[in-house]
């Protein structure tokens, strides 16, 4: 039985912004994953009912500054000594002065902050309807804060997609993360047609592999391939109490429900149990598991590089 001590729980699967790669503002994360906020009540049931939960990650699909109740959250898993994490990314464009406040005075542990760009014209290519100035102003109060409790966290990272209309800013932006106390982490983006690297021999040095096809024929797996660890580590469930397994699946559930069918049971379904073992290769596709029709999986098939488990 598994009974893993971390989880994610999507705060917000809404988003203010209209990247135009992200699913969310596509809307084809609807059909299963909807649009909505995780509440309170919710919320509190797990830690409650499941006390051996120690770390949740709350950020996925949405921005979870949008939430309404994220700072009662904040302060609820801080009071029961469970980690929180947004380590996924926000945009933090929209954040009132409290929850700021709210993310050092309960010690919310790490935060990646999506920052595409080292000035507002840069930025706005990717990250469209956001501002720049008004994300950098946040980061500089999050730290006035942290210094006035006297406190490390959260842990603030700089998160850069590169594209080919960024990458001549990564320099600046490294430079502005070490300036704000960030740390600072270049990611692939997962598609070759919009605004494709230019500079790939630079991209090379800086991140190892010029574009996610790239990275798959140099190491034999895909890019993203290390969250279909979650099913086993940190399953992902979404704001409405569904099990959608990893942060990639939003096309259908495993089924049961994590607030009232209890986080045990909907780990240990038959479900994803099954999944579990068809990436590991030793179960067939299923037409009813969400791991059947994605990319990650079907490459894995074709190449026969099953999924490994173990240090």
């Amino acid at each position: 039985m598994y009974k893993p001590t971390k989880i994610h729980l999507e705060a917000s699967s809404c988003c203010q912004l209209k990247c135009p790669l992200c699913l969310t503002s596509s809307t084809k994360i609807r059909p299963a994953v909807g649009r909505g906020f995780l509440k309170m009540d919710d919320f509190q049931k797990l830690p409650h009912m499941n006390p051996w939960i120690k770390k949740i990650e709350l950020s996925n699909f949405g921005e979870i500054f949008l939430n309404p109740d994220l700072l009662k959250i904040i302060q609820c898993a801080c009071e029961r000594r469970v980690v929180l994490t947004a380590y996924n990314g926000v945009n933090l464009n929209n954040v009132k002065e409290v929850v700021l406040e709210g993310l050092v005075k309960y010690k919310f542990r790490n935060m990646s902050c999506s920052i595409d760009g080292a000035s507002n014209k840069t930025y706005q290519v990717y990250r469209v309807n956001g501002n720049f100035e008004t994300v950098i102003k946040n980061i500089k109060k999050i730290n006035l804060y942290k210094k006035k409790y006297q406190s490390e966290y959260p842990i603030l990272n700089w998160q850069f997609i590169v594209f080919g209309h960024n990458e001549h800013e990564i320099s600046r932006a490294r430079e502005l993360a070490s300036d704000l106390g960030m740390r600072f982490r270049l990611k692939l983006s997962w598609d070759l047609e919009f605004s494709p690297v230019r500079d790939q021999e630079f991209i090379r040095k800086e991140i190892g592999s010029a574009s996610r096809e790239e990275y798959k024929q140099k190491y034999g797996v895909n890019y993203a391939q290390k969250n279909c660890h979650q099913l086993w580590d940190d399953p992902q469930i979404n704001w409405d109490g569904k099990v959608l397994g990893c942060c990639l699946n939003y096309w259908r559930d495993f089924g049961g429900n994590a607030f009232e069918d209890g986080l045990l049971n909907c780990f240990n379904n038959e479900k994803i149990t099954y999944a579990r073992e068809m990436l590991l290769g030793k179960k067939a596709a299923r037409a009813d598991i969400p791991c059947a029709t994605c990319k990650i999986y079907l490459g894995m098939r074709t190449d026969g590089r099953w999924l490994r488990r173990g240090p």
